[in-house]
């Protein structure tokens, strides 16, 4: 075993530092017939090696197998497996099935000398000049962070989660990490892990072959299969079955998949980046979760803060949805409603934002229906965001002493606490009247919101509201 772990390419966050990112590599360095040596550098957990041109290392040797061995990196260490070769795999000069390797070693397959090393480098992320990257706007701190982060892990092969509440913008941010990755030009796949029904999981992710359960008349691919070269994107995760877990796990570990009903494995070049809206660290201490799999997921997380911990983004976001939003432009493509005024603006700025930055684009798109000039006004916004902002501004005493009521119970819990609680007193009132003024009906409620139904509800249950069939969630 090697005498020191290995880092894997992770992202950290030193207490009143910046954040920052160790991205993890090794060198390959095959020696050639004349004495030269080609070098090879990687970033991937996965490098197969043989005389195949499938291989990521292809060498030119009659005493080389199809697939001679593997190099896996797992757990903070290197090591090298072989696979079934016929004149076997050597580390320093000792034959082996498995092996862990460490700087300096040298593996043998056949006739040609592999010397290995590996390497991490250290980056701390200062925040992007830039306020947009790819499609993700925000002159933020914390989002302009983000955008460091992306810049810097797009170009490697880590696997990447991303966390953050509904509607933050998850799926926005793993385009922007596919555009930016080496593989731009190759599919980006995103499947949503919960609007498909559970026993066809399987067959959608890995495919299946004719015949292989009732309605199979043809073979299909799965969607590894169609990302192949490019990036899969698995939203909401938490919801895969603990049944598929394994597979899935099989998949990234072993870049190879198998269709529903064959024996037959297909190999499969694919970057994964899972996002979710779920604890994993709860879900994985509760038993629903693959301890092993959360941590394969896990190389680089990214935490997308909720819109109402970035308020100042709002402005560029409006900016931006007047510019690239389809339902702002007229029968001859050009921008119909030219901005907001400062009214409206304020509005938008003081409202909490349940449903995040998918909601406020739901708000934009129905202001721009309404507006009958070239700037969005307070008249033009919903009902239910003016009547939040309305009751709020009242009048400062009002306010105060509503604050005080509220902050009382929870002045000796301090800032936290005190902040929970209005906001747990907020969604309590905003859902309750919502859900009045549509008697009851989530549908409607949620549509009016531009909050996703399913999230909508689960607010519903929450605050133990009684939907319109008496049924207490």
């Amino acid at each position: 075993m090697s005498d020191k772990k290995i880092k894997t390419t992770e992202v950290m966050y030193p207490a009143g530092k910046p954040p920052t990112i160790h991205i993890c590599r090794c060198r390959l360095s095959v020696e050639n017939r004349d004495g030269s040596a080609t070098e090879y550098v990687f970033d991937q957990d996965l490098i197969t090696t043989g005389s195949s041109d499938e291989n990521d290392i292809v060498i030119n040797d009659g005493s080389v197998s199809r697939s001679h061995f593997r190099i896996v990196h797992e757990g903070g260490n290197y090591l090298v497996q072989d696979l079934n070769s016929t004149n076997g795999t050597f580390v320093d000069r000792v034959r082996v099935r498995e092996a862990f390797l460490k700087n300096g070693s040298v593996i043998t397959a056949g006739r040609t000398r592999i010397k290995f090393a590996s390497f991490g480098e250290y980056v701390e992320i200062t925040p992007h000049y830039s306020f947009s990257i790819g499609d993700v706007v925000g002159r933020s701190l914390k989002m302009r962070e983000i955008f460091g982060i992306v810049e810097k892990i797009a170009p490697t092969n880590a696997t990447v989660i991303i966390e953050g509440e509904t509607g933050v913008g998850k799926e926005v941010v793993a385009r922007a990490l596919h555009q930016k990755s080496l593989r731009a030009k190759e599919p980006f796949i995103v499947f949503d892990c919960g609007a498909v029904p559970k026993d066809l999981i399987e067959s959608e992710l890995f495919g299946h072959e004719r015949g292989s359960f009732t309605g199979a008349y043809m073979a299909r691919q799965g969607l590894f299969e169609m990302a192949n070269g490019g990036t899969l994107f698995l939203d909401e995760i938490g919801e895969l079955t603990p049944e598929l877990q394994p597979k899935l796990l099989r998949a990234i570990e072993h870049r190879e998949i198998r269709r529903v009903g064959s024996n037959r494995s297909v190999k499969v070049d694919v970057r994964l980046i899972a996002a979710t809206n779920k604890n994993l660290d709860e879900e994985v201490k509760g038993g629903r979760f693959r301890e092993d799999l959360f941590y394969r997921l896990s190389v680089v997380k990214i935490l997308i803060p909720p819109l109402r911990e970035r308020l100042e983004d709002i402005p560029l976001l409006v900016r931006h949805f007047l510019k690239n939003g389809a339902f702002n432009r007229d029968a001859e493509n050009n921008q119909r409603v030219k901005g907001i005024d400062e009214d409206a603006l304020n509005f938008l700025m003081s409202y909490y934002w349940p449903g995040n930055v998918r909601e406020l684009l739901n708000v934009i798109e129905r202001a721009c229906s309404f507006c009958d000039g070239e700037f969005i006004g307070a008249g033009d916004l919903p009902a239910h965001l003016a009547t939040f902002i309305s009751r709020s501004a009242k009048g400062k005493e009002e306010r105060r002493d509503t604050t005080e009521e509220v902050l009382k119970p929870a002045s000796s819990g301090g800032f936290k606490e005190a902040k929970d609680k209005w906001v747990e007193r907020f969604e309590s009132e905003y859902i309750l009247s919502l859900m009045k003024k549509h008697n009851m009906k989530i549908a409607p409620a949620a549509r009016e919101a531009g909050i996703d139904r399913k999230y909508f509800r689960k607010l519903v249950k929450k605050h133990n509201i009684i939907t319109d069939d008496g049924e207490k969630l």
